[in-house]
């Protein structure tokens, strides 16, 4: 029997993560065809890692591919989005219930200290969107990775994938960024009370008031 050879990180792997970045930067917008050839080039491979990295990509929901004409980036429709949403506020609203009654103090301090870091981004004035967005993303994670549900994080993190799509609209109305803030200080508030069933109500009040502000 042959010995069997395992790389670290498989080649198309990588490619995939390069082209995920390039969708969420907007270097590839939503709706536009990938140039298989021009990429594959530029990268210095062969069109079969590509092709498994759109692979990868369609998987996600990121990359929608058609028989004989390739791939193109996914565009996110007003019902694409509100299910999206449905399904995040559902997940992450009973993972924040979970974090209210059965996290530690210490745990309750590190998101706190989250959260003094998201304030600080938000200020008035001194506001950088793609700072405010990563931090935000970290507040949330980290509730789910202390709620510790492995089936319910991998479903999060593929829904959140695909709401990036269309990420900025949300921001960029006007208030939100302040609209956001006084939620996720309602959703604290609710966490340090240790109150299950007002985190989930506040995290559920968060999602939709996004959505709505994304339309």
């Amino acid at each position: 029997m042959s010995a069997l050879t395992l790389t670290p990180r498989a080649l198309y792997e990588e490619v995939a993560e390069l082209l995920r970045q390039r969708i969420f930067r907007r270097e590839l917008e939503p709706g536009s065809w990938i140039d298989e050839l021009k990429i594959a080039e530029e990268f210095g491979i062969s069109r079969t890692p590509l092709r498994e990295a759109l692979k990868v990509l369609a998987a996600e929901g990121l990359v929608t591919m058609k028989v004989r004409r390739g791939a193109y980036v996914t565009e996110v429709s007003e019902r694409d989005l509100a299910d999206v949403y449905h399904l995040l506020a559902l997940l992450e609203s009973d993972a924040v219930a979970v974090v209210a009654e059965r996290a530690s103090d210490a745990q309750v301090a590190e998101l706190k200290a989250l959260h003094a870091e998201l304030e600080a981004a938000g200020r008035p004035g001194r506001v950088d969107r793609e700072h405010f967005f990563a931090i935000n993303e970290r507040f949330h994670m980290r509730v789910l990775a202390i709620a510790d549900n492995r089936w319910r994080d991998q479903m999060v993190s593929d829904l959140r994938k695909v709401m990036k799509l269309n990420r900025h609209n949300s921001l960029l109305k006007a208030g939100r960024i302040a609209e956001s803030l006084a939620e996720h200080r309602a959703v604290m508030a609710a966490i340090e009370a240790r109150d299950p069933a007002a985190a989930m109500a506040r995290m559920q009040a968060h999602f939709r008031n996004g959505l709505e502000a994304a339309g």
